[in-house]
């Protein structure tokens, strides 16, 4: 039995990147960049007004002054022409500013009689404009290679004229759940089956950092329907394939050997952790093989906290990982044992407006309601002592994955 973080390692170590493509924008997001985003234009490309108002000459803004209106710059379609002494432009929020002006003062500061303006108070020159470049100048370096690309990074990237990204291929998925015991939701049961739960729960999990995720359905115990359905999946696209169930040692526990028959290169099986203690790991030529135990929250959070990792690395990240809170407690935790412990818990808000997390007492590994009530994991490390109420822990987000 090995570490976690032992475990981590000897997966990164197999989980290169996969590969680079071109992608449209709309195609991008979720992804991790490959390579930096230059601008291709200024943003923005103009002096721009940043409100509705008057474009003006700001030093001859006072108190009471009058100018002459002598038209309208909208977004889209600017005033062709240039304002001299004593003349001001109608302008909106986002117009290019007009030839020799400095200012935009808002609409709210001005007293309008006709064509005549005048003005309330005195205004700072260069007030509420938006200078040309103010966001980010042509062939500025925007997003940098190995980002992860969020809708605002999209956002930035297509302001910056940039119609396609380089980045880096989501690996595609093969999920086997195994067991004479299941059947598919909506079947008759009889008196010795269960529903199998855990394709549709890792599918909706690891479905956004995979390409594609195939379903292989249901193998039952015997060596015969195991090897023909793993078969094809290392006969398949797939660069990562996930088992759950039989990777245990018992009479029925089948996955290991049956993988092992299929040329598999088993690098470890059992972690010091729990839930989840028999997970399985190995490769066969470039696809990388999970077994997950069959419970369904210890493959649920298996998958969290090693499936997941070895996604984000294949698929580029930087922080592969992924997101961790430090947050205090807001129920006492007892001592825990020699396994590292993740315990399914709560991130509420206190009285005084205060995050903290709260741990969930269930700790059954097939316990599937406890677990979808959990918004949260707390990671209570191998051998720790009781920890008070306010003490700070570690916290994986379980619904910002």
């Amino acid at each position: 039995m090995i570490s976690l973080d032992e475990a981590l390692e000897r997966i990164f170590a197999y989980a290169d990147p996969l590969g680079v493509e071109s992608l449209p924008l709309k195609y991008a997001a979720g992804r991790t960049l490959a390579a930096s985003v230059t601008a291709r234009t200024s943003q923005p490309p103009f002096d721009a007004s940043a409100m509705d108002g008057y474009a003006v000459r700001g030093i001859e803004i006072k108190p009471g002054v009058t100018l002459d209106m002598i038209g309208t710059s909208q977004a889209g379609n600017g005033f062709d022409g240039e304002i001299g002494p004593g003349q001001c432009v109608r302008i909106f929020t986002g117009a290019p500013l007009p030839a020799g002006a400095d200012t935009v003062v808002m609409q709210e500061k001005t007293a309008p009689r006709g064509t005549k303006i005048m003005f309330v108070d005195a205004v700072e020159p260069g007030k509420s404009v938006r200078k040309r470049g103010n966001d980010f100048e042509l062939d500025a370096e925007i997003l940098r290679a190995g980002e992860f690309l969020t809708p605002s990074a999209i956002a930035l990237a297509a302001a910056a004229n940039n119609a396609e990204l380089s980045v880096y291929r989501k690996p595609q998925l093969a999920i086997l759940a195994t067991g004479d015991e299941l059947v598919e939701p909506g079947l008759q049961l009889s008196v010795d089956q269960i529903i199998a739960s855990n394709t549709f729960a890792l599918s909706a999990l690891l479905a956004p950092f995979a390409n594609a995720v195939f379903d292989l359905g249901i193998a039952a115990d015997t060596e015969a329907d195991l090897s023909t359905k793993l078969g094809l999946a290392f006969d398949s696209d797939a660069d990562v394939i996930i088992t759950t169930g039989g990777a245990s040692v018992g009479d029925h526990d089948l996955v290991q050997p049956v993988l092992k028959s299929l040329g598999v290169e088993i690098d470890f099986w059992k972690i010091a952790m729990r839930p989840g203690k028999p997970l399985m790991f190995g490769k066969k030529g470039n696809k990388l093989v999970f077994g997950l135990p069959g419970n369904p929250v210890s493959a649920l959070v298996t998958a969290t906290t090693v499936v997941l990792p070895a996604l984000r690395a294949l698929g580029g990240s930087r922080s592969p990982l992924g997101p961790r809170l430090r947050l205090p407690l807001a129920t006492p935790l007892e001592a825990n044992g020699p396994r590292r412990h993740f315990i399914r818990a709560n991130i509420t808000v206190k009285g005084e407006g205060i995050s903290a997390v709260r741990p969930i007492s269930e700790s059954d590994s097939a316990h599937l309601s406890s677990f979808a009530r959990a918004n949260a994991l707390i990671v209570h490390p191998e051998d720790a002592p009781a920890q008070p109420v306010g003490h700070i822990v570690e916290v994986i987000p379980l619904r910002a994955q």
